[in-house]
């Protein structure tokens, strides 16, 4: 046989049976989840299973530019896609949708395993008793802070929006800099305003959402507004807030451009990088509250979700085991400053070395809040964030806005 065959054409068949043996993974990652990160958990993964292949693809800067590629890509039905990340508000819509593969029956016992994760994602996960995805990292708003110039201006970390736009302005006027900014945070269109838009409607003590319908609240919304269309009109927000995204905030503040940041955790690797002008001058606190109202954080966090049109199911689940194991939680933590979704992290020796906030930040993360969980949950972040954009924007008035906002809400969520 071999002999007829020859060497070459004996290679080139044994190469054939290796390929037919190994199953490609393609795995959709957004740059906003630090795809060089996972990539290095998917190496170490392809070593420990030689007939596996993971292949990257990504795109989208922003959740909701996300989540339409994904939605693109479910509703054609396309194999080619066999495991994604979603944002926290996502996995109802997916499993309403017939979207993500249960995984009851391929984890042992699922409940058991949940309750290792942090509560929000356990239950963003599991949807009308089915495990639908599993937790990748953990995430919540914080309030990122120049030392240097606090300290310099003896100013103490705000603990109210007001103290801190009188902060910003404060720095700025004596940095006589007028390209310093005061308060940075997303105004723009995206899925990042929604949180915008909610810290100070719950700081509040008021809920937009409860059990499916709608506790909507004028008064809340209206001064919800007023914080940070006043920081706008005062200058202690940048001019352009209503165009500002999640990945500008994080340039801006890293540029050393902006006193204050209102930003996720993933910022703090990036701020303590060799390229950022902010490099041991950064402090992170809990958000400010309203005046006399409480603190509160938006939470976020990514889950791994397998797609129902996957020709390679198990051995998908397979992977997102893995990739949402305490290992690689814990890899994550340390090399890209993304909160574990285990609790017993925030106290591992490892995690706190490379982000020493980390050790405050349990608190935060397990009482924040979550933005409306509803399989109609485009169109309700989609009527929030742009009613909020119009008013930083100067479109539309507040008033205006808060009438037409509840209006849409209600339509939505009867």
């Amino acid at each position: 046989m071999i002999r007829r065959l020859g060497l070459a054409a004996l290679a080139s068949l044994v190469f054939a049976q290796v390929a037919s043996a190994q199953t490609n993974l393609n795995v959709f990652v957004s740059p906003q989840q630090q795809p060089q990160l996972m990539r290095k958990a998917f190496d170490a993964y392809e070593a420990a299973h030689p007939g596996v292949k993971i292949t990257i693809q990504s795109g989208g800067t922003t959740s909701e530019l996300q989540a339409a590629y994904l939605n693109t890509v479910m509703s054609a039905k396309d194999s080619n896609l066999d495991i994604f990340l979603l944002d926290i508000v996502r996995p109802a819509q997916f499993a309403a949708a017939n979207w993500t593969v249960p995984l009851n029956d391929q984890v042992g016992d699922a409940a058991a395993l949940m309750k290792t994760y942090l509560p929000a994602y356990a239950d963003a996960d599991q949807v009308d008793g089915k495990l639908v995805a599993l937790p990748a990292f953990a995430d919540a708003m914080f309030l990122y802070y120049r030392k240097d110039l606090l300290e310099k201006y003896n100013v103490a970390v705000p603990k109210t929006w007001a103290e801190a736009a009188a902060a910003a302005k404060k720095i700025q006027e004596g940095e006589h800099n007028p390209d310093l900014q005061g308060v940075n945070f997303q105004g723009a269109p995206i899925e990042g305003t929604v949180c915008t838009f909610l810290l100070p409607y719950w700081s509040q003590g008021k809920n937009l959402v409860k059990d499916g319908a709608l506790t909507w609240d004028k008064p809340a919304a209206l001064k919800s507004f007023a914080v940070w269309k006043g920081m706008v009109d005062s200058g202690a927000a940048p001019r352009n807030s209503a165009e500002i995204i999640t990945e500008q905030t994080r340039k801006d503040f890293q540029a050393g451009k902006s006193v204050f940041a209102v930003l996720w955790s993933y910022g703090w690797a990036q701020f303590q990088g060799p390229d950022s002008a902010v490099k041991d001058k950064v402090g992170v606190a809990v958000l400010p509250s309203v005046d006399g109202g409480q603190p509160v954080s938006c939470i976020g966090g990514w889950q791994w979700g397998v797609s129902a049109y996957s020709t390679h199911k198990k051995e998908s689940i397979d992977l997102i085991r893995y990739m949402s194991s305490m290992d690689v939680s814990r890899q994550l933590a340390v090399e890209g400053s993304l909160m574990p979704v285990f609790p017993s992290l925030y106290q591992d020796p490892a995690v706190l070395k490379a982000t020493p906030w980390f050790a405050n930040a349990l608190p935060v993360v397990t009482a924040a809040k979550s933005r409306p969980v509803t399989a109609r949950y485009n169109e309700v972040s989609d009527i929030i964030r742009t009613s909020t954009n119009a008013v930083l924007a100067g479109s539309v008035g507040a008033e205006e806005a808060a009438s037409q906002m509840e209006a849409r809400l209600r339509r939505v969520l009867r």
